[in-house]
C-alpha cells in the first residue's frame, strides 16, 4: 500500500539530497500513529528499535539496522510535502483503496456488491492557537469539525474531510459525498446508499445527492407542521397494550422550506415502557417504496448506530488530535492542510489495525477491539538476532500466543481484487 501511495506523490526534493523516501516516512508515521506514538519526535526514541526499523525501511537484508530513521524535523516537512493539492488527492485516494482492497481481500477478491456508506461529523478538540479552529457551544470547547466517512457493517473508514471549527453541520457536504461516492463506484463497481442524521438533511446535500443519483437516509428534525401531520398516527389502540412493545411505520410525502420538491418521509411511532405517550420521530429517504418498505428503511437507518461506535473508538484509541499551528510565514491553508494529512493518517492507521482485528476475529471467533490489537499483537517484546546476513526476529512469550495464527493468515490480507 505503501509503495504504491509512494508512487503517485509528487516529490520536489531534490534527489541527490534524499536520504528517506515518501515512502519509507509514510511508514514510518502510519506504524508511529497505529502504537500511539502521537508526536513526531518520538521517532527519535522509536528509531533506536531494530524491529522498527525494519519494519520502516526501503531496504532489505541488514542495511535498515545501520540506517537512521527521519527526525521531527525531516517528518514535518513531510507533511508539508503531503499538504500540496496533488499529494492530499493521493492521500484521499489512497486510503478508499485500501479500505476497499481490505473489503476485498476478504471475499476472495471480490469487492461488496452493495455498499451504504455513513457520514457523520467528528468533533476534535484543539488547544493554542490554531488557524481555522472555533469555539461551539454545543460540544463546549473550541473545535475542527471534520467530516468522516465509513461503512458501519465492515467497520472501514473510507474519507476524511477536514473543516474549520465554525463550519455548519453539513458544510462542503454536498460536494464532498457525491464526489466520495463516485469514486467507491469507478473503484467497486458497488451500488452504494448514503446514510447520515438530522445535520445533513438541508436543501444542498439532499439536491446534489438526487443530481447524482445517490439514494439516501437520514433523520429530520421534529417540527411544527410535520408534528401536525403525524397526529392522527399518535393515538393509542383501543383495549390493553400487549406486554411486548410495539411499533408502527407510516408513511406521507412533505416538503420542506429549503428543499426543491416533496419528499418520502417515514413516521417511526413506538412505545416505550411506562410512558403514557407514544414516541415517535421521522426519517427522510429517497429510497423507492415498492423495494424498502417502511420497517425495512427503519431497520437500515438504525445501523447508522454501528458507524458511530467505530468513530468513538478511531477517537479514543488513536486519540486523533490536531496541533499544526501557524509556524513562521505558514498560512491558515498551510495549517489546515498538514491538518487535513494528520487526519488521514489517522484514519490509514485505523485501516491497518482494522484489518489484523478482522482476520484476528476470523482466526480466533472473538470479538477483538482496536487497543486489544495494539497491545497483543503490535506493541510485544521481541529480540533479533543477526548472524550471516541473516535477521532472525524472536518474539516474546506474550505475542506468541496470536502471531504465529497471524503470520499463517496474512496472505489472506493480500489477494488482490479481481
Amino acid at each position: 500500500m505503501c509503495e504504491r501511495l509512494g508512487q503517485q506523490l509528487q516529490d520536489n526534493r531534490d534527489p541527490s539530497k534524499v536520504r528517506h523516501s515518501p515512502t519509507s516516512q509514510l511508514r514510518t508515521l502510519i506504524i508511529q500513529h497505529a502504537q500511539g506514538w502521537d508526536d513526531l519526535s518520538d521517532t527519535q526514541l522509536l528509531g533506536e528499535g531494530p524491529a522498527f526499523q525494519l519494519a520502516c525501511s526501503d531496504q532489505r537484508s541488514t542495511t535498515p539496522l545501520a540506517q537512521q530513521r527521519p527526525s521531527q524535523p525531516t517528518l514535518s516537512r513531510l507533511l508539508n510535502l503531503l499538504a500540496q493539492d496533488a499529494n492530499l488527492t493521493a492521500l484521499h485516494n489512497g486510503l478508499l483503496d485500501l479500505a476497499m482492497w481490505r473489503l476485498s481481500s476478504m471475499h476472495g477478491g471480490k469487492p461488496p456488491p452493495t455498499i451504504t456508506l455513513d457520514v457523520d461529523g467528528l468533533p476534535i478538540e484543539t488547544f493554542g492557537n490554531q488557524a481555522g479552529t472555533g469555539y461551539n457551544r454545543y460540544v463546549g470547547c473550541t473545535h475542527y469539525s471534520p467530516l468522516v466517512a465509513s461503512i458501519a457493517e465492515t467497520g472501514d473508514m473510507v474519507g476524511g474531510l477536514l473543516r474549520e471549527g465554525n463550519s455548519g453541520n453539513a458544510a462542503q457536504a454536498d460536494q464532498w459525498i457525491p464526489g466520495l461516492v463516485q469514486r467507491i463506484r469507478q473503484t467497486t463497481g458497488a451500488q452504494v446508499q448514503v446514510r447520515f442524521d438530522s445535520g445533513f438533511t438541508g436543501g444542498h446535500t439532499l439536491s446534489a445527492l438526487d443530481a447524482a443519483n445517490i439514494p439516501f437516509i437520514g433523520r429530520i428534525t421534529n417540527n411544527a407542521v410535520l408534528n401536525r401531520m403525524a397526529q392522527p398516527y399518535l393515538k393509542r389502540s383501543v383495549g390493553r397494550p400487549p406486554e411486548q412493545l410495539r411499533e408502527w411505520c407510516h408513511e406521507f410525502y412533505y416538503k420542506a422550506d429549503s428543499w426543491d420538491q416533496h419528499r418520502r418521509i417515514v413516521l417511526v411511532v413506538s412505545e416505550r415502557p411506562d410512558d403514557l405517550f407514544l414516541h415517535h420521530f421521522f426519517l427522510v429517504t429517497s429510497l423507492d417504496n415498492k423495494d424498502w418498505h417502511g420497517h425495512e428503511v427503519l431497520n437500515l437507518y438504525r445501523k447508522h448506530g454501528k458507524a458511530e461506535g467505530h468513530m468513538g473508538e478511531l477517537k479514543d484509541t488513536l486519540n486523533v488530535h490536531l496541533s499544526s499551528t501557524c509556524r513562521g510565514a505558514s498560512t491558515v491553508k498551510q495549517v489546515m492542510g498538514r491538518n487535513q494529512v494528520n487526519l488521514l493518517l489517522d484514519l490509514y492507521a485505523y485501516q491497518l489495525m482494522h484489518s489484523v482485528r478482522v482476520l484476528m476475529q476470523y482466526i480466533t471467533r472473538q470479538g477483538w477491539s482496536l487497543r486489544k490489537v495494539r497491545e497483543q499483537i503490535l506493541k510485544v517484546a521481541a529480540t533479533v538476532a543477526v548472524h550471516a546476513r541473516r535477521i532472525t526476529v524472536h518474539i516474546g512469550h506474550s505475542g506468541d500466543k496470536w502471531w504465529p495464527s497471524l503470520i499463517r493468515h496474512l496472505p489472506w490480507l493480500h489477494q488482490s481484487p479481481t
